[in-house]
């Protein structure tokens, strides 16, 4: 008989041997299955003891699949009653399509009336349709102009082991797949390490690096133990069929039991040894280990132990989670530093875990997890390579780049000068590394958590920026630097590498990346009550100058506070307590509206926030309730900046104090003119506003408007302005911070005024 079983992507040369090993004949590796030829007691061993297959097959034969009709007839023409009992429950499953089937629905339903019509007609009985439990699935899979007709054996997929999901309880980390353990496994030999150990009389050690629930602590065990993966299974697809073989299956069963038995006598010779910081590891991977029937000891490793084979899990960090990334990797390179003498496998995103553990993969499958491309990767044992390693308190960081040492030392030195500065200006939030290095070309921000929320010691976050490395700069090396400064930040400041969070701004022309962004990237979910007053899901509270402001980390390029604005906000403070008459406030372009509370602090009795987006405007008024500025004198507008600027002109409203923080470039569809850009179109803005300052009388002076923006290379167009009435003056150097003096560039800040 002629069967496939089919498989991950990158699994077909390990799933080709392992049928090999089970005595199949015949064995062809295709595209996502291995075709192997043999009885249905080869099939039902298949089912019963393969590790890597999905499913498994027997194929009835190849129709024509150029159109509907055809398929429809090349079933027919197969003996249904030979496959199906009368009474049985029937089921289609179909994959692929081609230019005639296009849709898999569709050819389930054909398929599905060529068999029912069949049998109608050679019984005189129609088989009844169950989708959720059929005693027989037939499977149809379309490729070309061809169709594969067979009856699936399996039933579920072999990777539902039974023992994976924890019954009325959801994990607290999500277990690795079965078959992509025991994947792992098969390419780093755990077979042929068990049986050496055993001859040499020894206990196969096995060590497991960020075990997560403890699969790859399973599925070693069942190994070792000689105990079948499919042992556990209660439903196999092959016992409704009219094919089926009971007496066969009976004695392939009683042999894996007794097997089974003698392993488990020999599971105190198996030393399974796991690393897993992650919160409730222990107690999912113990019960994890009950529910797969194995009773082997467990250790838990916090310092390098020798080993017969690693296995290092990476898969479960997401694409944006870089600083646990280079934690795991550190944690990685650091637990295996014992191991060289053994071989090691690994499961990662990209290769950079090469570095990481000090070894040239000397195999490597390409695989998915998920829906991400991921790396399968095998390492020879090898002698212990010289690694680098950055002394952080009293202990050792592996790093990728020697030249790292010189981050840390001067992110050490810089961080303490800054803790200084801060405590003495009561300053909690602050730029603490602004690309010292110019092969670092980073940026850390340091935020602490504010009073309002923190219950005992204040949590503390980093927001680091990168810039996207010009061309000409080598990309593996811009990684692992950006890998040390990941793995070494966290440790000199003494934060938690989950509370780390890492943006990259692109090269773009000016600001265009941050088009809309606030309206696209929302905070998700209903905000929170907190101390009275709503927080956004995944936001935090900080302090600044005697206000609190809500943060966001994750869901923003920017997290809700521009840090270098510190000073620029205190002095509309200051200003806003030396305004006299109507003491009204405008914010222009105003973001969460930061500038909106120092200037109600500073006692404005009315303000107007204006912005585009919606979700930053809904920011702002959280922002504003949390510091206690409530009531209709405080309005928030939704409007396009310059076309509303340009209708109050012919209103009777004015301001007497307003402040205008510009983007570089935005390109929003709502925007009157489609794009802005502050270089282009400043004067025509400043000119607007100034129209919108209240005018002095009896010698008073008329109202200020403070303009910023972060073109560097911005000039304004003094002429242009003066002709038209209206005064600038450059006040750049009163309003960078202290945090921000080595990046004089940082924002242009002026005053603006009518003349």
């Amino acid at each position: 008989m002629e069967f496939f079983a089919t498989c991950p992507k990158g699994f077909e040369r390990l799933l080709s041997d392992e049928l090999v090993r089970l005595g199949c004949a015949q064995v062809r590796p295709l595209r996502g299955q291995v075709s192997f030829a043999g009885t249905v007691a080869d099939a039902y061993r298949v089912c019963l003891w393969s590790r890597l297959a999905s499913r498994v097959m027997l194929v009835l034969g190849r129709v024509d699949a150029s159109s509907s009709d055809a398929l429809y007839e090349g079933l027919r023409g197969i003996a249904w009653e030979d496959q199906l009992e009368v009474g049985a429950t029937l089921s289609v499953d179909a994959h692929g399509t081609n230019t005639a089937l296009r849709n898999t629905q569709f050819v389930a339903l054909r398929a599905k009336d060529a068999i029912v019509d069949t049998l109608l007609a050679r019984r005189g009985a129609r088989p009844q349709v169950d989708v959720r439990n059929p005693d027989v699935t037939v499977a149809v899979r379309v490729s070309r102009e061809r169709a594969m007709v067979g009856i699936e054996l399996s039933g579920e997929p072999l990777f539902r082991r039974g023992y994976e999901s924890l019954p009325g309880r959801r994990a607290p980390i999500a277990p690795l797949r079965p078959d992509y353990a025991a994947a792992l496994l098969a390419l780093g030999g755990w077979e042929g390490v068990c049986k050496a150990a055993h001859e040499r009389g020894a206990a196969p050690r096995l060590l497991a690096v960020y075990s997560g629930a403890g699969t790859v602590l399973a599925e070693a065990a069942a190994v070792a133990l000689d105990r079948a993966p499919g042992l556990s299974r209660h439903r196999w697809g092959f016992e409704g069929w009219a094919g089926h073989d009971a007496q066969a299956w009976e004695a392939l069963l009683a042999d894996a039991q007794a097997r089974a038995a003698v392993g488990a006598s020999g599971a105190e010779g198996l030393d399974l040894v796991a690393f897993e910081p992650r919160h409730g590891a222990d107690g999912a991977t113990r019960q994890l280990l009950h529910a797969a029937g194995i009773e082997a000891p467990l250790r838990w490793a916090k310092e390098p132990e020798e080993a017969d084979l690693a296995v290092v899990d990476l898969s479960w960090l997401g694409e944006d989670e870089l600083a646990l990334q280079a934690q795991s990797l550190s944690d990685a390179a650091r637990l295996l530093s014992a191991v060289f003498a053994a071989p090691a496998v690994a499961l990662a995103k990209d290769a950079v875990i090469d570095a990481a553990l000090g070894r040239d993969a000397t195999t490597s499958l390409d695989v998915l997890v998920g829906r991400d491309d991921a790396t399968m990767r095998a390492y020879e044992p090898c002698a212990a390579p010289e690694r680098h390693a950055v002394r952080v308190g009293d202990a050792d960081i592996p790093v990728y780049v020697p030249a790292s040492d010189q981050f840390a030392a001067r992110l050490a030195k810089v961080a303490k000068q800054r803790a200084k500065w801060a405590r003495r200006e009561d300053v909690t939030c602050y730029r603490v590394y602004d690309a010292d290095l110019p092969d670092y070309a980073v940026t850390i921000d340091l935020f602490e958590e504010s009073l309002v929320t923190a219950r005992e010691k204040p949590r503390t976050w980093l927001q680091m920026y990168e810039y996207a490395p010009p061309k000409g700069v080598d990309e593996e090396l811009a990684r692992k630097r950006l890998l040390d400064v990941l793995a070494l930040a966290p440790r000199v400041l003494g934060v938690d590498a989950r509370n780390v969070f890492l943006r990259t701004r692109l090269r773009a022309r000016g600001g265009s990346q941050y088009a809309d962004e606030a309206t696209r990237q929302a905070p998700q979910g209903k905000p929170r009550l907190v101390e009275g007053a709503e927080l956004a899901r995944g936001a935090h509270l900080i302090d600044e100058g005697g206000l609190t402001f809500e943060v966001n980390f994750s869901t923003r390029l920017d997290c809700g506070i521009f840090l270098d604005h510190r000073d620029t906000r205190a002095m509309l403070r200051e200003m806003a307590k030396q305004t006299l008459g109507s003491k009204r406030f405008l914010n222009l372009f105003a973001y969460t509206g930061t500038g909106t509370c120092y200037a109600a602090d500073g006692g404005m009795r009315h303000t107007t926030t204006v912005d585009l987006s919606r979700p930053s405007l809904d920011w702002a008024r959280r922002n504003m309730t949390r510091n206690g500025f409530t009531g209709k004198e405080h309005e928030f507008v939704q409007a396009d900046v310059l076309a509303w600027v340009s209708e109050q002109r012919h209103t009777a409203n004015r301001w007497d104090l307003i402040f205008c923080d510009v983007p570089t470039f935005s390109n929003s569809q709502r925007m009157r003119k489609g794009s802005f850009d502050v270089q282009r179109d400043h004067v025509e803005l400043l000119i607007g506003v100034s129209r919108l300052l209240t005018r002095g009388r009896d010698g008073a002076a008329g109202g200020t408007c403070v303009f910023s923006c972060n073109l560097r290379t911005f000039k304004p167009d003094v002429a242009a302005l003066a002709k038209a009435g209206v005064a600038i003056e450059d006040i750049t150097a009163k309003t960078i911070p202290e945090d921000f003096s080595r990046n004089q560039r940082i924002h242009r800040c002026y005053l603006v005024r009518r003349t």
